[in-house]
């Protein structure tokens, strides 16, 4: 059974439920988004009903890595980074700082961690400076993610294809 493993894919290709298929009890979620309205409340709600009971649940919007550093056991589920990267980016924090500090806990963890991130490259480019930046800096958290894990996959119309490693 794969150590880290990255879940990619595009907005509603499958990956949050693919991820759950994935998780081994005891079974903590770790959430990074926040409901700044109602329609990410209704987001964030059928999360929870996909993801059922079982589950401990942590809210770390912004501090992930020391979440991880303090779960020892069990399978920990982030999702996912696109979130957490736009909260970085939204709070002034060095996403390069950010994800060094979240490389060095998923490399110091005793717990099975599953991490669920967009590909956010595939498409057209961007047309603010913003937009473009966010782009960017999720291609690289997503390759310094990948380059940890043991496991990686990329979800399309909720079909998983292995990239790297087994489940």
């Amino acid at each position: 059974m794969a150590r880290i493993s990255l879940i990619l894919g595009g907005a509603r290709s499958g990956k949050s439920a693919r991820a759950l298929t994935l998780a081994t009890p005891p079974r903590t979620f770790l959430a990074t988004a926040q409901p700044i309205d109602g329609e990410m409340a209704e987001r964030i709600a059928a999360h929870q009903a996909e993801r059922g009971p079982g589950w401990t649940l942590i809210e770390a919007p912004l501090e992930i890595a020391p979440a991880i550093r303090s779960h020892t056991d069990g399978t920990l589920l982030i999702d996912c980074l696109t979130i957490w990267l736009n909260n970085l980016i939204y709070h002034d924090r060095d996403p390069v700082v950010e994800t060094d500090a979240l490389c060095a806990a998923l490399g110091a963890t005793g717990a099975r961690v599953i991490l669920v991130s967009n590909e956010v490259g595939l498409s057209i480019a961007p047309e603010n400076a913003l937009a473009r930046r966010f782009r960017d800096e999720q291609g690289r958290l997503n390759q310094r993610i990948a380059a940890v894990a043991d496991h990686v996959e990329f979800l399309a119309a909720g079909l998983p294809m292995t990239l790297k490693g087994t489940p």
